[in-house]
Protein backbone atom coordinates (compact mmCIF):
# COMPACT_ATOMS: atom_id res chain seq x y z
CA UNK A 1 0.00 0.00 0.00
CA UNK A 2 1.45 3.16 -1.00
CA UNK A 3 0.05 6.35 1.35
CA UNK A 4 0.86 10.05 0.81
CA UNK A 5 1.00 11.87 3.77
CA UNK A 6 1.89 15.12 2.86
CA UNK A 7 -0.35 17.01 0.47
CA UNK A 8 -2.65 19.62 0.01
CA UNK A 9 -6.68 20.32 -0.23
CA UNK A 10 -8.68 23.24 -0.64
CA UNK A 11 -12.36 22.12 0.26
CA UNK A 12 -14.89 23.70 -2.39
CA UNK A 13 -16.92 24.97 1.43
CA UNK A 14 -13.70 26.68 2.29
CA UNK A 15 -13.05 28.51 -1.05
CA UNK A 16 -17.16 29.41 -1.61
CA UNK A 17 -16.35 30.94 2.14
CA UNK A 18 -13.40 33.60 0.90
CA UNK A 19 -16.04 34.56 -1.92
CA UNK A 20 -19.08 35.44 0.49
CA UNK A 21 -17.57 36.46 3.67
CA UNK A 22 -14.82 38.78 4.97
CA UNK A 23 -11.58 37.85 4.39
CA UNK A 24 -7.95 39.25 4.97
CA UNK A 25 -6.63 37.51 1.49
CA UNK A 26 -7.39 38.28 -2.48
CA UNK A 27 -8.75 35.79 -4.32
CA UNK A 28 -8.75 36.38 -8.14
CA UNK A 29 -9.19 33.68 -11.43
CA UNK A 30 -6.43 32.88 -13.83
CA UNK A 31 -6.90 32.79 -17.43
CA UNK A 32 -7.70 29.27 -17.07
CA UNK A 33 -10.79 29.45 -14.26
CA UNK A 34 -8.58 28.56 -11.27
CA UNK A 35 -9.28 30.19 -8.43
CA UNK A 36 -5.72 32.46 -7.31
CA UNK A 37 -5.31 33.27 -3.31
CA UNK A 38 -2.77 36.30 -2.49
CA UNK A 39 -1.41 36.37 0.60
CA UNK A 40 1.58 38.46 2.21
CA UNK A 41 4.78 37.55 0.13
CA UNK A 42 3.05 34.52 -1.71
CA UNK A 43 0.20 32.87 -3.68
CA UNK A 44 -1.32 29.44 -5.08
CA UNK A 45 -3.04 29.03 -8.22
CA UNK A 46 -5.89 26.63 -7.11
CA UNK A 47 -5.66 23.92 -9.82
CA UNK A 48 -8.66 21.05 -10.34
CA UNK A 49 -6.49 18.70 -8.34
CA UNK A 50 -6.22 20.63 -4.91
CA UNK A 51 -10.33 21.28 -4.96
CA UNK A 52 -11.96 18.51 -6.57
CA UNK A 53 -11.74 15.46 -4.80
CA UNK A 54 -12.88 13.64 -7.88
CA UNK A 55 -10.08 14.74 -9.91
CA UNK A 56 -7.85 13.68 -7.10
CA UNK A 57 -9.04 10.15 -6.94
CA UNK A 58 -8.31 10.27 -10.18
CA UNK A 59 -4.56 11.29 -10.01
CA UNK A 60 -3.73 8.78 -7.37
CA UNK A 61 -5.16 6.36 -9.77
CA UNK A 62 -2.78 7.26 -12.40
CA UNK A 63 -0.09 6.96 -10.04
CA UNK A 64 -0.49 4.20 -8.11
CA UNK A 65 -1.37 5.88 -4.72
CA UNK A 66 -3.51 4.10 -2.77
CA UNK A 67 -4.66 6.72 0.04
CA UNK A 68 -3.89 9.93 0.96
CA UNK A 69 -3.93 12.33 4.15
CA UNK A 70 -5.29 15.31 3.20
CA UNK A 71 -4.13 18.89 4.99
CA UNK A 72 -4.97 22.30 4.29
CA UNK A 73 -2.19 24.62 2.91
CA UNK A 74 -1.10 28.54 3.00
CA UNK A 75 -2.45 30.78 4.26
CA UNK A 76 -3.83 29.00 6.61
CA UNK A 77 -6.86 30.41 8.60
CA UNK A 78 -4.79 32.42 11.63
CA UNK A 79 -4.52 35.77 8.93
CA UNK A 80 -8.11 36.32 9.65
CA UNK A 81 -9.59 37.80 12.71
CA UNK A 82 -10.05 35.09 15.44
CA UNK A 83 -13.88 34.77 15.53
CA UNK A 84 -13.44 34.08 11.52
CA UNK A 85 -10.67 32.25 11.47
CA UNK A 86 -12.19 29.91 14.09
CA UNK A 87 -15.53 29.63 11.99
CA UNK A 88 -13.40 28.79 8.77
CA UNK A 89 -11.06 26.30 10.60
CA UNK A 90 -14.92 24.74 11.12
CA UNK A 91 -15.30 24.84 7.73
CA UNK A 92 -12.36 22.81 6.67
CA UNK A 93 -12.57 20.36 9.17
CA UNK A 94 -16.19 19.71 8.26
CA UNK A 95 -15.68 19.30 4.79
CA UNK A 96 -12.45 17.03 5.64
CA UNK A 97 -14.58 14.87 7.86
CA UNK A 98 -16.91 14.39 4.85
CA UNK A 99 -14.72 13.22 2.80
CA UNK A 100 -13.40 10.37 5.20
CA UNK A 101 -16.91 9.35 5.72
CA UNK A 102 -17.22 9.41 1.63
CA UNK A 103 -14.49 8.16 0.88
CA UNK A 104 -12.70 6.73 3.61
CA UNK A 105 -10.63 3.94 1.98
CA UNK A 106 -8.72 6.75 -0.01
CA UNK A 107 -8.71 9.87 2.03
CA UNK A 108 -7.86 10.34 6.06
CA UNK A 109 -7.25 14.00 6.72
CA UNK A 110 -5.57 16.12 9.46
CA UNK A 111 -7.38 19.30 10.81
CA UNK A 112 -6.38 22.80 10.13
CA UNK A 113 -6.62 25.05 13.46
CA UNK A 114 -7.47 28.92 14.33
CA UNK A 115 -3.52 29.27 15.34
CA UNK A 116 -3.90 32.94 15.95
CA UNK A 117 -6.43 31.85 19.12
CA UNK A 118 -4.99 29.65 21.10
CA UNK A 119 -7.68 28.62 23.46
CA UNK A 120 -9.98 28.53 20.25
CA UNK A 121 -7.16 25.88 18.64
CA UNK A 122 -7.76 23.94 21.82
CA UNK A 123 -11.50 23.57 21.20
CA UNK A 124 -11.09 22.75 17.42
CA UNK A 125 -8.83 20.00 18.11
CA UNK A 126 -10.96 18.37 20.48
CA UNK A 127 -13.80 18.69 18.25
CA UNK A 128 -12.00 17.52 15.21
CA UNK A 129 -10.13 14.37 17.21
CA UNK A 130 -13.26 13.33 19.65
CA UNK A 131 -16.72 14.50 16.85
CA UNK A 132 -14.70 14.17 13.72
CA UNK A 133 -12.89 11.35 14.17
CA UNK A 134 -9.51 13.01 12.62
CA UNK A 135 -6.22 12.09 13.97
CA UNK A 136 -4.56 15.23 14.61
CA UNK A 137 -3.88 18.69 13.17
CA UNK A 138 -1.33 20.18 10.90
CA UNK A 139 0.28 23.84 12.42
CA UNK A 140 2.17 26.00 10.47
CA UNK A 141 6.05 26.46 11.83
CA UNK A 142 4.92 29.76 13.25
CA UNK A 143 1.83 31.81 14.05
CA UNK A 144 2.65 35.32 12.33
CA UNK A 145 5.91 34.99 13.38
CA UNK A 146 5.28 33.51 17.07
CA UNK A 147 7.24 30.46 17.21
CA UNK A 148 4.99 27.12 18.30
CA UNK A 149 7.22 26.85 21.19
CA UNK A 150 5.81 29.95 22.73
CA UNK A 151 3.95 29.51 25.99
CA UNK A 152 0.73 30.27 25.22
CA UNK A 153 0.34 27.43 22.68
CA UNK A 154 1.36 25.20 25.57
CA UNK A 155 -2.47 24.87 26.55
CA UNK A 156 -2.82 23.84 23.13
CA UNK A 157 -0.27 20.93 23.50
CA UNK A 158 -1.77 19.71 26.90
CA UNK A 159 -4.92 18.91 25.34
CA UNK A 160 -2.94 17.27 22.25
CA UNK A 161 -1.00 15.17 24.65
CA UNK A 162 -4.52 14.15 26.50
CA UNK A 163 -5.86 12.70 23.13
CA UNK A 164 -2.10 11.14 21.56
CA UNK A 165 -2.43 13.58 18.78
CA UNK A 166 -0.27 13.42 15.39
CA UNK A 167 0.71 17.17 15.49
CA UNK A 168 2.17 18.08 11.72
CA UNK A 169 4.83 20.92 11.60
CA UNK A 170 4.45 22.62 7.53
CA UNK A 171 6.30 25.46 7.12
CA UNK A 172 4.51 28.81 6.20
CA UNK A 173 5.49 32.78 5.86
CA UNK A 174 9.70 32.31 7.37
CA UNK A 175 11.02 34.57 9.69
CA UNK A 176 13.17 36.90 8.12
CA UNK A 177 11.04 36.01 4.43
CA UNK A 178 12.65 39.99 3.56
CA UNK A 179 16.29 38.31 2.70
CA UNK A 180 13.76 35.57 0.14
CA UNK A 181 11.87 37.67 -1.76
CA UNK A 182 13.95 37.08 -5.09
CA UNK A 183 13.80 33.56 -7.02
CA UNK A 184 11.29 31.77 -4.92
CA UNK A 185 13.67 31.38 -2.44
CA UNK A 186 10.66 32.05 0.38
CA UNK A 187 9.57 28.07 -0.49
CA UNK A 188 13.21 26.66 -1.55
CA UNK A 189 14.93 27.79 1.41
CA UNK A 190 12.79 29.55 3.69
CA UNK A 191 10.16 27.19 4.09
CA UNK A 192 12.70 24.09 5.09
CA UNK A 193 14.78 26.41 7.85
CA UNK A 194 11.67 27.66 9.23
CA UNK A 195 10.62 23.76 9.88
CA UNK A 196 13.93 23.21 11.21
CA UNK A 197 13.44 26.24 13.59
CA UNK A 198 10.47 25.19 14.80
CA UNK A 199 11.51 21.95 15.89
CA UNK A 200 15.22 22.84 17.49
CA UNK A 201 12.58 25.33 19.66
CA UNK A 202 9.71 22.73 20.31
CA UNK A 203 13.18 20.36 21.80
CA UNK A 204 14.97 23.11 23.42
CA UNK A 205 11.80 24.78 25.21
CA UNK A 206 11.04 21.49 26.66
CA UNK A 207 7.71 21.14 24.92
CA UNK A 208 8.69 17.43 23.58
CA UNK A 209 9.85 16.43 26.87
CA UNK A 210 6.88 17.63 28.65
CA UNK A 211 4.20 16.56 26.49
CA UNK A 212 5.65 13.10 25.46
CA UNK A 213 2.48 11.28 23.90
CA UNK A 214 2.22 14.14 21.17
CA UNK A 215 3.35 12.36 18.04
CA UNK A 216 5.15 15.78 16.20
CA UNK A 217 5.60 14.92 11.98
CA UNK A 218 7.95 17.49 10.71
CA UNK A 219 7.49 18.46 6.93
CA UNK A 220 10.33 18.23 3.80
CA UNK A 221 12.57 15.59 5.47
CA UNK A 222 12.74 17.69 8.71
CA UNK A 223 14.15 20.52 7.04
CA UNK A 224 17.84 20.35 8.16
CA UNK A 225 17.11 18.31 11.40
CA UNK A 226 18.87 14.93 9.94
CA UNK A 227 21.67 17.45 8.78
CA UNK A 228 22.20 19.29 11.94
CA UNK A 229 20.99 17.30 14.56
CA UNK A 230 24.45 16.57 15.59
CA UNK A 231 25.58 20.39 15.98
CA UNK A 232 22.65 20.93 18.52
CA UNK A 233 23.65 18.11 20.72
CA UNK A 234 26.96 20.01 21.10
CA UNK A 235 25.11 23.16 21.85
CA UNK A 236 23.43 20.88 24.57
CA UNK A 237 26.75 19.94 26.00
CA UNK A 238 28.24 23.46 25.61
CA UNK A 239 25.95 26.01 26.60
CA UNK A 240 23.81 25.81 29.79
CA UNK A 241 21.05 27.30 27.90
CA UNK A 242 20.29 24.16 25.93
CA UNK A 243 20.33 22.00 29.04
CA UNK A 244 18.30 24.32 30.93
CA UNK A 245 14.56 22.59 30.11
CA UNK A 246 15.75 19.17 28.90
CA UNK A 247 17.19 16.45 30.27
CA UNK A 248 18.55 14.62 27.13
CA UNK A 249 20.48 15.44 24.25
CA UNK A 250 17.75 17.41 21.55
CA UNK A 251 18.84 14.41 19.30
CA UNK A 252 17.13 12.01 21.75
CA UNK A 253 13.70 13.60 21.33
CA UNK A 254 14.25 14.54 17.51
CA UNK A 255 14.86 10.63 16.87
CA UNK A 256 10.87 10.29 18.14
CA UNK A 257 9.87 12.43 15.25
CA UNK A 258 8.58 11.47 11.77
CA UNK A 259 9.65 12.65 8.77
CA UNK A 260 7.91 12.88 5.28
CA UNK A 261 9.85 12.18 2.28
CA UNK A 262 9.13 15.35 0.34
CA UNK A 263 13.00 15.68 -0.44
CA UNK A 264 13.10 13.23 -3.32
CA UNK A 265 17.08 13.25 -3.25
CA UNK A 266 18.09 9.60 -2.53
CA UNK A 267 21.38 10.74 -0.29
CA UNK A 268 19.18 12.86 1.70
CA UNK A 269 16.42 10.05 2.50
CA UNK A 270 19.39 7.83 3.19
CA UNK A 271 20.78 10.55 5.68
CA UNK A 272 17.00 10.68 7.10
CA UNK A 273 17.34 6.78 7.61
CA UNK A 274 20.15 6.91 9.24
CA UNK A 275 19.31 9.54 11.16
CA UNK A 276 15.43 8.30 12.18
CA UNK A 277 15.27 4.81 11.00
CA UNK A 278 13.16 3.51 8.81
CA UNK A 279 10.13 3.10 10.88
CA UNK A 280 10.35 7.16 11.08
CA UNK A 281 9.54 7.96 7.58
CA UNK A 282 6.33 8.53 5.99
CA UNK A 283 6.30 8.99 1.97
CA UNK A 284 5.01 12.50 0.99
CA UNK A 285 4.47 14.25 -2.55
CA UNK A 286 3.41 17.79 -2.00
CA UNK A 287 0.71 17.07 -4.47
CA UNK A 288 -0.39 19.04 -6.32
CA UNK A 289 1.73 22.04 -5.56
CA UNK A 290 3.93 23.17 -8.65
CA UNK A 291 7.19 21.55 -6.58
CA UNK A 292 5.42 18.34 -5.20
CA UNK A 293 5.14 15.04 -7.54
CA UNK A 294 3.31 11.81 -6.64
CA UNK A 295 5.59 10.13 -9.21
CA UNK A 296 9.33 11.00 -7.22
CA UNK A 297 7.77 10.25 -4.22
CA UNK A 298 7.32 6.95 -4.77
CA UNK A 299 10.82 6.15 -7.18
CA UNK A 300 12.76 8.13 -4.83
CA UNK A 301 11.50 5.91 -2.21
CA UNK A 302 11.91 2.77 -4.37
CA UNK A 303 14.71 3.46 -6.07
CA UNK A 304 16.42 3.15 -1.95
CA UNK A 305 19.46 0.65 -1.58
CA UNK A 306 17.48 -0.95 1.41
CA UNK A 307 15.42 -3.81 2.60
CA UNK A 308 12.05 -4.29 0.70
CA UNK A 309 10.13 -4.58 4.23
CA UNK A 310 11.81 -1.26 5.09
CA UNK A 311 10.71 0.73 1.44
CA UNK A 312 6.96 -0.94 2.52
CA UNK A 313 7.03 1.19 5.88
CA UNK A 314 8.33 4.12 4.39
CA UNK A 315 5.56 4.04 1.88
CA UNK A 316 2.58 3.31 3.51
CA UNK A 317 3.47 1.14 6.78
CA UNK A 318 4.37 3.56 8.72
CA UNK A 319 1.59 5.92 7.94
CA UNK A 320 -1.36 3.70 8.22
CA UNK A 321 0.63 2.65 11.75
CA UNK A 322 0.83 5.99 13.06
CA UNK A 323 -2.29 7.12 12.27
CA UNK A 324 -4.23 3.82 12.97
CA UNK A 325 -5.59 3.69 9.12
CA UNK A 326 -8.01 0.55 8.36
CA UNK A 327 -6.70 -1.74 5.54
Amino acid sequence: MVVDFHNHFYPPEYLTALRTGPISVRVTVDPAGNPVIHYPGDYNVVVPDHRDIEVRTQSLDRAGIDRQVLTFTTPGTYLEKPDRAAALSRVINDAFAEIGRERGDRFTALATLPLNDPQASRVELERAMKKLDLPGAMLFSNVSGVPLADGRYWPLYETANELNAVLYIHPAHPVGVEAMEEYWLMPLVGFPFDTTLAAAKLVFSGVAERFPRIRWVLAHLGGAIPYLAERLDRGYAAFRECREHISKPPTYYLKQFYYDTVNFDRRALRLALDFAGADHLLAGSDFPHRIGSLESMVNSIRGLDIPEVDKAKILGGNTTRLLGLLV
